[in-house]
This record gives C-alpha cells, sequence and structure tokens, in this order.
C-alpha cells in the first residue's frame, strides 16, 4: 500500500526485535482486561487493588492479578505495597503506560467516528447472508 499523507509507509526489513515487540503489543492492548484497566488508571489515578476488581466488571481476581502482573512486566504499571495490616497495594500507570494509553485511544475515537458506518456494513453483510440462504 503507497503512503498517503493520513498513513505513513510501513517499515519494511526493520529490526525483528520491534516486529516481535508489536506483536506483543497488539496481542496484550487486545486483552479486554488490559485495555479496560489502562483507561480506568488513566482515569483514576493510582487505586487500590480491591478497587480496580471493583471498578472492572466481570474480572475474576485471578485474572485481574494476571493481568495486572503482566502490566508491571512490561513496565505500563507500577505495584506499591504499603506495609500496613492488611496489606494495602496500590497501582499506577507508569509513563511507558501513559503513552500507550494515548496511542491506542485513537482507536476509540476511530470507532466513535465509524460506529454508524460500521453497523450499516455489518446489516448489509447479515442481510446479504440471509438473502443467500433464502435462494
Amino acid at each position: 500500500m503507497p503512503p498517503t499523507p493520513n498513513h505513513p509507509p510501513w517499515p519494511i526489513n526493520g529490526d525483528p526485535r520491534v516486529e516481535a515487540l508489536v506483536t506483543e503489543v497488539i496481542g496484550r492492548v487486545a486483552d479486554k482486561w488490559t485495555m479496560l484497566i489502562l483507561d480506568l488508571l488513566a482515569e483514576q489515578g493510582e487505586m487500590r487493588f480491591t478497587r480496580i476488581g471493583r471498578e472492572v466488571r466481570g474480572i475474576s481476581q485471578k485474572m485481574l492479578t494476571q493481568t495486572l502482573r503482566q502490566m508491571e512486566r512490561d513496565g505500563l504499571v507500577v505495584r506499591t505495597v504499603h506495609p500496613v495490616i492488611p496489606p494495602r497495594v496500590e497501582y499506577r500507570l507508569t509513563d511507558l503506560g501513559v503513552s500507550l494509553g494515548e496511542a491506542f485511544c485513537s482507536v476509540w475515537h476511530w470507532a466513535a467516528a465509524n460506529l454508524e458506518r460500521i453497523d450499516a456494513a455489518r446489516a448489509a453483510f447479515d442481510a446479504a447472508k440471509v438473502e443467500a440462504v433464502r435462494s
């Protein structure tokens, strides 16, 4: 695909480590829990583990733990354990996490701008499938 003013050319013969990282990051942000937690921490700032679990509807404690550990490993969040009884654990986005959120914020803008077009395309596709079955 040739470059356009709104779409720069894709890197060719780039560093394979960058390609691997892009694949990993896309996989991570395609995970709904990571994106929901990223969005929540961006809006609310530092939050306790239990509050994140309450705010992210439908996430199990196990999945919350796994997702936050992976986000911490990737450098997206910082985990702070306060030495009190019971232990208080809080998470906040790192600069890296904030920048990832900003980069993928455009997906939300794109979805909002194109919602009706996507709905129309899906309806047309589904109607054509139904018509094909009737024929």
